[in-house]
């Protein structure tokens, strides 16, 4: 029997969540010391650049094995043989500190985190939808790192880490090869208006490593010919996602680029010049910029834009259009640097005329790779004035994105996820999950039987078919990121990519 969860439900198995964190800790005999003076010195020492973490976020183990070892150089610490820390004397911490901050986090975390709040139990099923795959195997192990659907045509984009390749799908999911990449393709955008698009903008990362190299560029092509492409901007550091828009209204076209970086990175505004040259101009000289969603949010007649950001500091800031060629920067949500922030959509979930967001966490590749109670999608109810509520939590392991729209066409919101980072040693990993919408903020979900297919790292959402309804395309991405030595992938990996065709219509 199915069953769906409701604000209260969910509010509750939350509560239960952040206040079980505790249990296994040895906070009842630690004394009142390293509490007090680890709180002080992690609000002094980590609070001046992310969000401090509470020790229970973490279990023991990771504390001391692998978050300790990564936070303590950027205190000037010098690591020796993982856990053993010398201080130098250019350091920004004395020893003292330094050992009281790490008994605050070793002595208070606990020996193992609590599990995810159970959901109601999930349908097994395939609800509205049906899965396309292609027909022809590859030979390649899948490393798909976009799919896109055509707005106009009923094809699908994809490109992948192997080949770097361009590949546009028939309806049939047929390949067609289109030409070769400077480097996997993350992103694409659709630049024309009615009939067959004029061009793509992609996005290129560059590298799918977690290093500090700028050779990722945002070309423009016209899909139909084999024309070199236009270079709108490069030598970004890892870009992940591109925005048009004109926010200096004089006609003409700029762009947002999210060059998420590794340790190093910039969210980036291409202006055009009226030649058609592009200069690179940096609005935010961090790491971790994700993705960009603009809109007139103030009503003053200028483009303004919303960002997430994934790294280290994360959270989503509020960029109002200054009308002089800059924006006021101000932090709408932030969140603690475990969380790793994967998406965010503005979207109307209480149907009260005000957009709201839908945030997910998610990312799980960096030091603290253990499943997390708190990954999952979050709701956050506009109340005006830029100040928003959280009624909704939907614990999901490894989430990596989430999409809302009415895709049952019953008139409210339902939601798509996908989880790159799943418990995977499940007999059926929560890699795709459709939330139905039952009511205003009450969801059903429904465990799509497609684990087996893919690892789903991308997704896109449009009509593909045009018979109304919306289809859901994802991309599998098989090499590498696992988690846990011990796990042997059970999914196939060599299907780049498979449509969810929604059959409501």
């Amino acid at each position: 029997m199915t069953k769906s969860f409701s604000l209260s439900t969910v509010v509750l198995l939350y509560w239960l969540l952040t206040t079980g964190c505790q249990s296994g800790s040895e906070t009842a005999t630690t004394g009142e010391p390293v509490t007090t003076e680890g709180e002080s010195l992690a609000r002094q020492y980590c609070g001046s650049c992310h969000l401090p973490v509470s020790p229970a976020m973490l279990d023991k183990a990771t504390w001391h094995n692998q978050v300790l070892p990564a936070m303590a150089p950027k205190l000037g610490m010098e690591v020796w043989q993982k856990t053993h820390y010398y201080r130098p004397d250019n350091a920004s911490i004395s020893q003292a500190d330094w050992e009281k901050l790490q008994a605050y986090y070793e002595t208070l975390a606990p020996d193992s985190l609590t599990t995810s709040p159970a959901q109601p139990s999930s349908s097994n099923d395939w609800s509205i939808f049906t899965m396309q795959k292609p027909a022809q195997p590859a030979a390649d192990l899948a490393t798909t790192t976009m799919v896109s659907f055509d707005p106009t045509q009923q094809h699908v984009y994809s490109s992948n880490e192997t080949d770097a390749g361009l590949y546009r799908w028939s309806p049939t999911l047929t390949a067609e090869r289109l030409r070769t990449l400077p480097s996997p393709g993350v992103q694409a955008r659709f630049i024309g208006g009615k009939g067959q698009p004029t061009c793509l903008a992609l996005t290129c990362i560059g590298t799918m490593l977690a290093v500090d190299q700028s050779i990722g560029a945002l070309l423009e092509l016209d899909p139909n010919k084999s024309d070199s492409p236009s270079v709108l901007g490069q030598q970004l550091p890892r870009p992940i996602e591109s925005t048009p828009g004109d926010f200096n209204r004089d006609g003409l076209t700029d762009w947002l680029v999210c060059g998420f970086g590794h340790n190093e990175g910039s969210l980036y505004r291409l202006q055009q010049r009226p030649d058609h040259q592009f200069d690179k101009r940096v609005i935010r000289n961090v790491a971790g910029a994700t993705q960009v969603i603009t809109g007139d949010f103030n009503h003053d007649g200028w483009l303004d834009f919303m960002a997430l950001f994934a790294h280290a500091d994360e959270g989503i800031w509020l960029f109002t259009n200054d009308q002089q060629g800059g924006f006021t920067e101000h932090n709408l949500l932030r969140f603690p640097p475990v969380y790793g922030s994967t998406s965010f959509q503005l979207v109307d979930m209480n149907r009260d005329g005000r957009l709201d967001i839908l945030y997910t966490a998610g990312d799980n590749s960096d030091y603290s790779r253990i499943l997390k109670p708190y990954h999952g999608v979050y709701i956050f109810l506009n109340e005006g004035h830029n100040r928003y509520k959280q009624p909704i939590f939907i614990p999901l392991n490894g989430c990596t994105k989430a999409i809302a729209a009415d895709f049952d066409r019953d008139g409210d919101l339902d939601i798509a996820a996908i989880s790159f980072f799943a418990d995977l040693g499940q007999s059926s990993p929560q890699t795709f999950t459709y939330y139905e919408g039952k009511s205003a903020l009450v969801f059903q979900p429904h465990l799509i039987p497609i684990n087996q297919y893919g690892r789903w790292i991308c997704m896109d959402v449009n009509d593909w078919d045009h018979d109304g309804d919306l289809d859901i395309a994802l991309g599998n991405f098989s090499r590498g990121f696992l988690n846990s030595p011990a796990y042997h992938p059970t999914f196939d990996n060599h299907l780049p990519l498979i449509v969810l065709q929604n059959k409501t219509r």
